[in-house]
Order: structure tokens, then C-alpha cells, then sequence
């Protein structure tokens, strides 16, 4: 193999190699008490993208009931309604919208 010999071109190898090891691409597992997200943070994606935490508690709703179906028209509508419940009460937690707004018994 042919070694370089130009300083600057090592140099910028050097660089390169460098940026590659220390990049952001590897990021860190974030873990999240669903139990303690508030609407702020559910409404203005300060956890996540709303979506995401609305298809988990669906999951998660679903599962308690042994309902293994995904009504994904429902989904987005119920998504849609929490997060407008959450824009206008933004300090209460999430699993209470959830409970207010779609009449169902989830979490603790």
C-alpha cells in the first residue's frame, strides 16, 4: 500500500478520520415514563413526534384488552383530539387527556 507523504493531505485524513469517530450519528438510547409525559410535551413534540407517543398508547390500550387490531382512521382522529385537548390544558399529564377526552381507562 502506498503511503501519503503531503502533509496537508494527511492532515486532512487525519481531520476526516476524526470527524467520523466523534460524529453524531450514534445516539443514545433515550428511555421515557409515558406516565409522566404532560400535554405541553406531548402537544409541542418536546418527547417526540405526537404520533409515535399516540400509536404506543393505542398499542399499549389495546394490548390490556387483548385486541390485537389497529384501527389506524380511529388512530389519527383520537391522536388529532388529544392533542387538541392538550394544547388548551397543557399541564395536566397525558394519560389524564387521554382519559378525559376518549372515555378509556389507561395507565395508572
Amino acid at each position: 500500500m502506498h503511503a501519503c507523504k503531503d502533509p496537508l493531505i494527511r492532515k486532512f485524513l487525519l481531520l476526516a478520520l476524526l470527524a467520523l469517530l466523534f460524529s453524531d450519528h450514534a445516539r443514545a438510547q433515550v428511555m421515557v415514563d409515558v406516565s409522566k409525559i404532560t400535554c405541553d410535551q406531548f402537544a409541542t413534540y418536546k418527547i417526540a413526534n405526537p404520533e409515535y407517543i399516540a400509536i404506543w398508547l393505542n398499542g399499549y390500550y389495546h394490548g390490556t384488552q387483548g385486541n390485537m387490531t389497529v384501527d389506524i382512521t380511529a388512530l389519527h382522529a383520537h391522536a388529532a383530539k388529544v392533542e387538541e385537548y392538550c394544547l388548551m390544558k397543557p399541564e395536566i399529564p397525558l394519560i389524564q387527556a387521554v382519559k378525559s377526552v376518549l372515555g378509556i381507562s389507561i395507565g395508572p
